[in-house]
């Protein structure tokens, strides 16, 4: 059994296609049927149902893929330790991110990072907090940018920012001319703009509603939070927003931002990794740089 056989089967699960596998993998196609042949031949068991029109896992093969891609974890583990006590500075970090802390964080620390470590590449995932979470467990990502709470409990993570949570209304809402926080309480009448289920922040909409007393009322959906901002600015209803995209410039698509409470609810955004997987020094010096860039920009330190 060699690594690239097990890479084969990992990308034959993935795609449930032998051509777009053997595509991907940049080899013919007769050769990656050879291959699995050969391994399934090697190990006694049948990997794949074959159909005229697609390629599905066995039990064994469910069961293979995952261990599989155990391994293949550990051996790029192993491979990155060994650079790292050759002190190579080359490198590969892949950094998982959410849209709406990637596009405001990430412009902040990436042109600190690649000046310090020019030849380190930097590749970013930008999914919803549920499939980073997937991501991150699996090793698919060395590092991600998450908020609290976390639901996987096999990541581990360190905290980054306390971010205060304020409400977007449009302008000419009632609440536009009030004074001091607005009480949660107030809102349950209101109509909610949230985002799409899987999406750390909507989890936080719910949860303070629910801490208010009530279900808030959703009328409208999104997977972008600038979409969620500029429905509110257009009156079709209210959101709670991360204050750092307070920050923008106002225009048409704006809505008015709002303190809430008292104390101001917040979120938690920290850099997440799967429990026991080594940190190559790449990471640490994204985290370090992430951690100081961060605290500079947003705490003054």
């Amino acid at each position: 059994m060699e690594l690239r056989q097990l890479q084969y089967v990992i990308q034959i699960a993935k795609e449930k296609n032998f051509s777009r596998a053997a595509e991907k993998l940049h080899i013919a196609q007769p050769s990656l049927s050879q291959q699995l042949s050969k391994l399934e031949k090697e190990i006694g068991v049948m990997l794949f149902r074959r159909t005229t029109n697609s390629v599905e896992l066995t039990h064994a093969g469910s069961v293979f893929v995952h261990k599989a891609q155990a391994i293949l974890d550990a051996a790029e583990q192993l491979k990155q330790e060994m650079e790292d006590m050759a002190l190579m500075r080359k490198g590969r970090l892949v950094v998982g991110c959410l849209p709406i802390t990637g596009s405001h964080i990430l412009p902040l620390v990436l042109p600190v990072f690649g000046s310090l470590y020019p030849e380190i590449e930097i590749v970013l995932v930008e999914d919803s907090s549920s499939k980073l979470e997937q991501l991150t467990a699996s090793g698919e990502t060395d590092i991600s940018l998450l908020s609290l709470p976390l639901e996987d409990p096999t990541l581990a993570w360190a905290p980054l920012i306390e971010e205060e949570i304020c409400l977007a209304v449009p302008e000419r809402h009632v609440l536009a001319k009030h004074e001091g926080p607005v009480d949660i309480r107030q809102l349950h009448n209101e109509p909610f703009i949230v985002l799409k289920k899987g999406q750390g922040f909507r989890k936080i909409t719910l949860d303070l509603c629910a801490q208010a007393g009530f279900v808030p009322s959703i009328v409208f959906e999104s997977s972008n939070i600038e979409t969620v901002q500029s429905l509110v600015a257009a009156g079709m209803g209210i959101a709670f927003v991360p204050k750092m995209i307070t920050h923008s410039v106002r225009n048409e698509f704006t809505p008015l931002y709002l303190s809430l409470g008292d104390p101001a609810p917040s979120r938690t955004l920290v850099i997440a990794s799967r429990k026991g997987r080594y940190l190559s020094r790449a990471a640490e010096a994204f985290i370090n740089t992430m951690k100081r860039t961060v605290d500079n920009h947003y705490n003054g330190g």
